[in-house]
């Protein structure tokens, strides 16, 4: 039986970068396909990916989400019968719900293990996210075995632990992953992110593990949960599945506020919340220029991406507010930039980035 992998994260956590750390030094043998499920029009972290030797399948109209459930079981279909893959690796959407992921895989009925549930939360923005985007980020740390913390090397150690304590307060059976990644091998993460042999059950003693956790944990499987579901019950979550939408949610909300905006609470697709703007650019950039022009985005631009012609050679670049990112890259057909936000002037961007 094959195995799927679910990185989960909101806009810019780190998830492209976790799947090439989990995927390095692999077993070559493995035949890995990754789908990644892009909010918008254009896919930009398959390009990533594709230099590390992965074969990438794009979905590229919308969140993995209840009004896309037939699309996505498509799509998984067609991968497994043109690839046979021993691995699928499902990178959804920053602004996907993890629930949502979990269901429409297991809607599709195809013969695969779900095996790592991970959700990447960058610890230095999951207070804010969690305060102006309750709803998807707080459904993607409930869903997940497993909470990967990304930037841990820029933060306090009590801020780590302020953050924790947050997250465990959503989901206490997840095993959390607190240490830089860059001081823990592939081989380590993919030990504490993996679902182990049911039927023998790992009580860990170490001490310094790279989840920075003392595992002394109850009876059961060493994600964390007991495996030993209820109908009606995944990955450790009781979901009791109302008459209505695929997805199993009742879609009648009551009104609300968010982040300065006016939304409704309740079940929610990214496309009532959020919107994105790409277009592709002839521009050339130089590091300074381009670095310049993130600088000057608004606080409604929650993640910009792209590629584009430098003055020697290309650059990739991601954004989320307050980091940025800009490092050589390979050449590409045309220069491409992506914005996602939850309000965008497309023509003022253009007019920004010279298009």
């Amino acid at each position: 039986m094959g195995k799927i992998d679910v990185i989960s994260g909101f806009l810019g956590a780190g998830k492209t970068t976790l799947i090439k750390k989990l995927l390095k030094d692999r077993n070559e043998k493995e035949n890995v396909v990754i789908i990644e499920n892009e909010f918008g029009d254009v896919g930009i972290d398959g390009t990533f990916l594709q230099e590390a030797g992965i074969e990438i399948r794009e979905i590229n109209s919308g969140c993995i989400c209840c009004s896309l459930v037939g699309d996505f079981k498509e799509a998984l279909h067609k991968v497994v019968d043109e690839y046979h893959p021993d691995r699928l690796v499902i990178e959804p959407s920053g602004v996907g719900k993890l629930s949502d992921v979990i269901g429409a895989i297991t809607a599709s009925e195809i013969d695969y293990e779900l095996n790592i549930l991970a959700c990447v939360v960058d610890v230095n923005k999951a207070k804010m996210y969690n305060k102006n985007f309750k709803e998807f980020f707080q459904d993607q740390i409930e869903a997940a075995r497993t909470v990967v913390l990304s930037r841990t090397q820029n933060a306090s150690d009590e801020k780590i632990e302020e953050v924790v304590h947050m997250l465990k307060e959503l989901n206490e059976d997840a095993v959390y992953v607190i240490a830089p990644w860059e001081e823990v091998t592939s081989a380590q993460l993919r030990e504490v992110m993996e679902v182990q042999d049911h039927e023998e059950e790992h009580h860990h003693e170490h001490e310094g593990c790279c989840c920075g956790h003392d595992h002394e944990h109850e009876e059961g499987c060493c994600c964390g949960h007991d495996h030993e579901h209820e109908e009606g019950e995944c990955c450790g979550h009781h979901h009791e599945h109302e008459e209505g939408c695929c997805c199993g949610h009742d879609h009648e909300h009551e009104e609300g506020e968010c982040c300065g905006h006016h939304h409704h609470h309740g079940h929610h697709h990214a496309d009532d919340m959020f919107v994105t703007v790409a277009f592709d650019t002839v521009h050339a950039y130089s590091k300074e220029e381009l670095k310049e022009m993130l600088e000057s985005l608004d606080e409604n631009i929650l993640r910009a991406k792209g590629m584009v012609k430098g003055k020697e050679g290309w650059l990739f670049f991601d954004y989320v507010p307050e980091e940025i990112d800009i490092r050589e890259g390979s050449t590409q057909p045309v220069g491409k930039i992506v914005l996602i936000g939850t309000s965008i002037d497309e023509a003022q961007m253009k007019e920004v980035f010279k298009v």
